[in-house]
């Protein structure tokens, strides 16, 4: 059965198409995967089928079936009774999606109490926590008593998930649900959008990530400028794309592991038994490593393992409750924020934020406009963007204006904590090639953290690889992914593919 037919869409803004001519259909049981780089028309187009489209934008289609029901003008009253029944939404960020103030079962409750106004009470419960073991919520009597900032994003997706699923909704709409996700709870949501499309359910999944997108979709739909550029089934467009587009972002997504170099005797950080605990709860256990000067430590885990606040105690914003971190000669270090929109103040200019920063540095006030001049060269931003305000750049600006700001006090040591997992493949691809520049001509040290092997693989020299607070297993990147030891780093690698 057609779940979702789509001919001809058409989304404008002021008369100008940023969606134009998208025609596709899906099947119940099928999964549709629709990739491209940022700004593609992906998440718009959407949108569109779940009557979410911005107020401004004007949405035109010679055909737009949801569900069986001809949706080209619908009102939002009308909407609203189609969304959940007949299609459902999982965004990316379910910390913002789930309702901060109700606590998991009764979000997943609200939507059958809408739809099902005849499920009361224990068959209610029952139903709640029947679908919390649909998306495999361990211990789900408990986790449906908690609010979401008591669980961690892989559960918090699967309690989005669930809240979605509990209309029985025709079409499922996963807009980028596994983005900020380590590579083991990656592996878990996919699998269980894979499930929930094997049962029946038609889903269209959004992503950047074709890794991702191998391991669920049946078809691709690719997108550049608000058109369908290239479609056919996942073998074909991943193993033998024929337009150059996609060549390109197949070609962003497969990392050359970056060629072993000799060591460098001249130790610049270590860290020995380093321990931190947070209401007694511990954090990091007993943490031992040597950081080597010039060279690129990746460190890798699950959520929750301790990657950031390792790295938030070698930049000094957490002491360690034991342990000690001995810096070998005088350093400058400096941290570079996974969210640069949310890192940088939204009020200023990047240029005002970068004059700050060489400020703190203590670059006379006289040098500083030639210096915002020559760290935009560097991280290869145009001049005139220093005029501009964060949210009017782009993701991959951003994370560059972000490097330069760090780069303003002439650091010897960079820790970067999950750089580049909101970029889509090209940009991503452009800030790595970017880092391993700047490593070269101003000989840094890097610590970079990161959820994504195959990244870490493509720029770290060696690498430290946690779980539950514990460094597990440590030593040469090549090492260590050739030929892991430890059954975790095993686990690891497996999800992500690598191995």
């Amino acid at each position: 059965m057609t779940a979702l037919d789509v001919q001809n869409l058409r989304i404008a803004f002021d008369g100008r198409a940023v969606v134009d001519g998208v025609s596709f259909t899906l099947e119940s049981g099928q999964c549709v995967a629709i990739v491209g780089e940022s700004g593609a028309g992906k998440s718009l187009s959407a949108r569109a089928m779940l009557g979410l489209a911005p107020a401004e934008a004007r949405v035109e289609a010679e055909r737009l079936d949801v569900a069986g029901v001809d949706a080209r003008r619908l009102g939002e009253r009308s909407w609203r009774r189609l969304r959940g029944d007949r299609v459902a939404l999982v965004s990316q960020d379910a910390l913002v999606s789930l309702d901060p103030l109700q606590r998991i079962g009764a979000e997943i409750a609200e939507p059958l109490r809408l739809h099902e106004p005849g499920v009361r009470g224990a068959a209610l419960r029952s139903r709640v926590l029947g679908l919390l073991g649909r998306v495999w919520m361990p211990d789900a009597e408990r986790r449906a008593q908690q609010y979401p900032h008591e669980l961690s994003g892989g559960l918090r997706q699967r309690a989005l998930i669930a809240s979605a699923l509990a209309g029985s909704p025709t079409v499922l709409v996963a807009d980028e649900p596994t983005t900020a996700l380590d590579a083991t709870v990656q592996a878990r949501v996919l699998d269980l959008l894979r499930e929930i499309a094997d049962t029946g359910t038609a889903v269209l999944f959004i992503s950047h990530d074709l890794a991702a997108v191998r391991r669920v979709a049946d078809r691709i739909l690719v997108m550049r400028a608000g058109r369908i550029v290239e479609e056919g089934d996942v073998a074909q467009i991943l193993d033998a794309p024929r337009e150059e587009y996609t060549k390109a972002l197949v070609a962003a997504t497969r990392h050359e592991p970056r060629p072993a170099q000799d060591a460098i005797d001249e130790p610049v950080l270590t860290a020995s038994d380093l321990s931190k605990a947070f209401d007694a709860f511990p954090a990091v256990s007993n943490a031992s490593f040597t950081v080597s000067r010039g060279r690129t430590l990746g460190i890798v885990g699950e959520s929750g393992s301790g990657k950031t606040t390792l790295a938030r105690m070698v930049i000094g914003v957490e002491r360690p409750d034991a342990g000690s971190l001995m810096w070998h000669r005088e350093h400058r270090v400096q941290f570079v924020h996974q969210n640069p929109l949310g890192a940088f103040d939204p009020r200023w200019s990047i240029g005002r934020s970068l004059r700050e920063a060489l400020e703190a540095a203590g670059v006379p006030r006289s040098d500083r406009g030639a210096r915002i001049a020559r760290l935009l060269a560097e991280v290869d931003l145009e001049p005139g963007l220093a005029a501009r305000r964060p949210a009017a750049l782009s993701g991959g600006q951003r994370q560059r204006a972000a490097i330069a700001r760090a780069l303003a006090a002439d650091p010897d040591v960079l820790v970067l904590d999950e750089p580049v997992s909101a970029l889509d493949p090209t940009v991503r691809e452009r800030v790595l090639a970017l880092l391993l520049r700047l490593q070269r001509d101003r000989g840094l040290t890097m610590l970079f953290v990161s959820h994504d092997l195959d990244v870490v693989a493509a720029v770290a020299d060696d690498v430290v690889v946690m779980k539950d607070g514990a460094v597990v297993e440590q030593g040469r990147v090549a090492d260590v992914f050739a030929a892991p030891q430890h059954p975790f780093t095993q686990e690891l690698l497996a999800a992500s593919g690598s191995r």
